[in-house]
């Protein structure tokens, strides 16, 4: 009886690409696929394995009986640092098929535990970043189960890069030179993308920006994207009111496109998931917390430019002068890689300046903090999974973007919701002042904070039980996931 039993479980393998954001989202959504009964394997590789440990304990990727963690070489140099890995060699590693060998043993040793004994049931499908496409396309097909594609950015981001081929064929990218960077080529606006309007190319997602036409990043982009037709059905962490001009052009592009964002707010409708891990390679300092109680409700600005954006020691410094100037309380997340090539400083009349009204720690939980009643704004490089954050917690926000899909989640955040003020890329510290008190206390600040509610109050929507994202997650796993090829 017991064998029959777990035998008819679907059981989903998880591969995330291997980066913090990503890793973050894809852990999420296996952790709703579990609590629909699904057993899981979530695949990192092994420097991530590593890293995960080192955070959160010897004993942490333990795991359940049906939730598991493996983890695979990914075909990089051994190392033992505690920082990402270089993004363009791993997407190389993706791109040249490195992981394809271990992946494809991972999936035959599961089936043939499956065989073997009566704890695993057989692989039914695999749920990849959409990023890895390279290699888990293939071994989806030789296994001969459903693939499900992940893209773990915005809709209006992911339509972005679908158009790289495009802007090669109209002879817009890559870029003739790189003086192109600098003399206005990039505000260049492009109007015939599907479901967007009046985007300049400096909004495209940037690895465009290069006058090499076998760069690493943008055929790695291209070719990921390019592979999503061949997945079952693309899934997307975002929600049909957001962003429904792009979902509706890429449903009319791609066969089955299901946007089903945001992943926490259906994890917060479920009683605590029995997988107790949290999502962070690094360790977290909770004693902020502590600290963010001291403070009044709204007063406080929460800085932090995520897991891979780096930063010069002058423009450090300038975010630094500006915060101390406006005389708002912050909390400033400082990773000890922040800073490029060295630890990052700031001077110590700085520290005297600001030592009341100020913390500064090198990681924290981020949605504990964007939740707490005493945070009114967020200072961030918008990455997805951090603007996601601040508008399912109703903060607004000061977008300074990096790079990647940041440019995009930027645009949409400032033109298109309503909810963001961007901070020119060459950081001086008055502007920082001037937006740091009109987001915590200007007429502008006031109107994103309600627009940013708004946001709030249609992503709950969308979750709930009849809500769009709600029934975009049971037609995946009904039609889908849980489909026999």
């Amino acid at each position: 009886m017991g064998a029959t039993a777990v035998a008819t479980k679907p059981h989903a393998v998880f591969i995330p690409l291997p980066a913090q954001g990503h890793i973050k989202a894809m852990l999420k959504f296996a952790k709703l696929l579990h609590h629909r009964g699904f057993h899981v394997t979530f695949v990192n590789t092994k420097y991530n394995h590593r890293r995960f440990l080192k955070s959160s304990g010897p004993s942490s990727l333990d795991g359940l009986p049906d939730f598991q963690f493996k983890a695979i070489p990914d075909g990089l140099p051994d190392s033992d640092a505690d920082t990402t890995q270089d993004v363009p060699l791993l997407c190389d590693s993706v791109r040249k098929q490195n992981l394809l060998a271990p992946f494809r043993e991972l999936l035959m040793k599961l089936n043939g535990d499956a065989i073997s004994t009566s704890t695993n049931p057989p692989v039914t499908c695999i749920v990849s970043d959409g990023f890895m496409s390279p290699f888990t396309i293939t071994a989806a097909e030789e296994i001969e189960v459903p693939m499900v594609l992940f893209y773990t950015i915005a809709a209006c981001s992911f339509m972005g890069v679908m158009q790289f081929r495009a802007l090669v064929e109209k002879g817009l990218a890559p870029l003739k030179d790189d003086i192109c960077l600098t003399n206005g080529y990039l505000e260049k606006v492009i109007d015939w993308i599907p479901g967007m309007k009046d985007i300049r190319l400096k909004e495209i997602p940037t690895f465009i920006r290069t006058s090499d036409p076998d760069d690493i990043m943008f055929n790695f982009m291209m070719e990921s994207t390019e592979r999503a037709h061949k997945a079952s059905a693309v899934v997307l962490h975002t929600f049909d009111a957001l962003e429904p001009d792009v979902l509706e052009a890429l449903l009319s592009m791609l066969p089955l496109v299901y946007p089903i964002g945001p992943l926490q707010l259906h994890l917060n409708q479920i009683p605590e998931h029995p997988l107790n891990i949290g999502y962070s390679l690094w360790k977290e300092e909770t004693e902020c917390l502590d600290w963010l109680n001291t403070k009044a409700p709204n007063s406080v600005v929460y800085v932090n430019f995520g897991s891979i954006t780096v930063t010069t020691p002058e423009h450090l410094v300038e975010f630094g002068w500006g915060l101390a100037n406006s005389k708002v309380p912050f909390f400033w997340v400082i990773r000890p890689d922040l800073v490029i090539g060295q630890s990052a400083l700031l001077p110590p009349e700085f520290l005297a300046e600001t030592k009341e009204r100020s913390l500064i720690a090198s990681w924290c939980p981020q949605e504990q903090v964007l939740n707490h009643s005493s945070v009114g704004g967020f200072l961030t490089h918008s990455g997805w999974n951090s603007t996601m954050e601040s508008l399912t917690a109703g903060v607004p926000m000061l977008c300074w973007p990096f790079f990647g899909d940041q440019q995009m989640d930027c645009r949409y955040s400032c033109n298109e919701w309503g909810i963001g003020m961007e901070i020119s890329n060459d950081v001086k510290r008055d502007e920082v002042e001037k937006l740091v008190k009109e987001l915590m206390e200007g007429e502008k600040g006031k109107k994103m904070k309600n627009k940013v509610m708004m946001w709030k109050e249609l992503a709950e929507e969308a979750t709930e039980p009849h809500g769009s994202s709600s029934k975009n997650l049971n037609m995946l796993v009904n039609q889908v996931l849980q489909r026999k090829i």
